[in-house]
């Protein structure tokens, strides 16, 4: 019976969050809780996420609707001919971004379970002519690629909102190649959150309820098989918070290996 209610809880999470992130898509909505005040100003968002003037100048406009927690791809390091991999790619900002990164010899694979994200990714792709990126619609717990396909996976701010990260990491696991790398940016949590928070579907879909404590974060990914695991940086998650949960919410840029 419990499992069963657990199952019942993830699924409306899962689509609670669909709906929310496909009304952004649409420019019905957006990704902060009712509590705060969010600027419209999403080029000044994307700033402060830690992207350049000239980042944000490089990708089709359209992509940016000021979503994330950090910037993976200028953590990346990628290498021209690479094979790159966005977990839940939204718009695609990040992913066209890496496509810039690895060149026409490499690839850009941008993974989202939302319809209307993957099909303003791909008008995106084809009015600016990138040939060298590629939007599936899928399911970061059951990634929609062959074994040890890519060389790097990239992620902003959308581990924390599915309930089963140890899915997510595993299926991250096996499609990265021995010796490749993942870099993600995501929220994390010092201290337990108020129990009304975690229970809210609106929470869950602002990036807050799902994130979860930083240790055992870390944990769940060298559960997986990652090696070499490092917070790489970590500041405050303070940008449309309230204030019952500031200084709760940690914003981390995690390195992990396959070897």
């Amino acid at each position: 019976m419990r499992n069963s209610k657990i199952e019942e809880q993830a699924k409306g999470i899962k689509e609670y969050v669909k709906k929310r992130y496909s009304d952004i898509a649409k420019g019905q909505g957006s990704c902060c809780p009712t509590s705060c005040e969010c600027t419209p100003l999403v080029f000044d968002i994307g700033l402060k996420l830690g992207y350049s003037k000239e980042d944000l100048k490089s990708v089709p406009e359209a992509t940016n609707m000021g979503l994330g927690c950090g910037n993976p791809v200028a953590l990346a390091s990628l290498k021209e001919g690479e094979t790159v991999l966005d977990l839940g790619s939204g718009g695609g900002t990040d992913t066209f971004l890496a496509a810039k990164a690895v060149g026409p010899s490499g690839k850009a694979i941008g993974v989202d379970m939302t319809e209307e994200m993957v099909k303003k990714a791909r008008s995106a792709a084809r009015k600016y002519g990138y040939e060298n990126v590629e939007f599936k619609l899928g399911e970061i717990e059951n990634l929609p690629l062959e074994d040890c396909s890519v060389d790097v996976i990239i992620s902003n701010c959308v581990i924390n909102l599915t309930p089963d990260k140890e899915s997510v990491f595993r299926e991250a696991y096996r499609v990265l190649k021995h010796g490749g790398r993942m870099m993600i940016s995501d929220t994390v949590t010092e201290g337990k959150l108020p129990e009304g928070v975690r229970k809210s579907f609106e929470a869950w879909a602002s990036c807050i309820a799902g994130a979860m404590e930083k240790t055992s974060y870390l944990k769940i990914i060298e559960k997986a098989g990652f090696e070499n695991i490092k917070i790489v940086s970590e500041s405050k998650y303070e940008i449309d918070i309230s204030d019952e949960l500031k200084g709760k919410i940690i914003s981390v840029k995690i390195e992990a290996h396959k070897t």
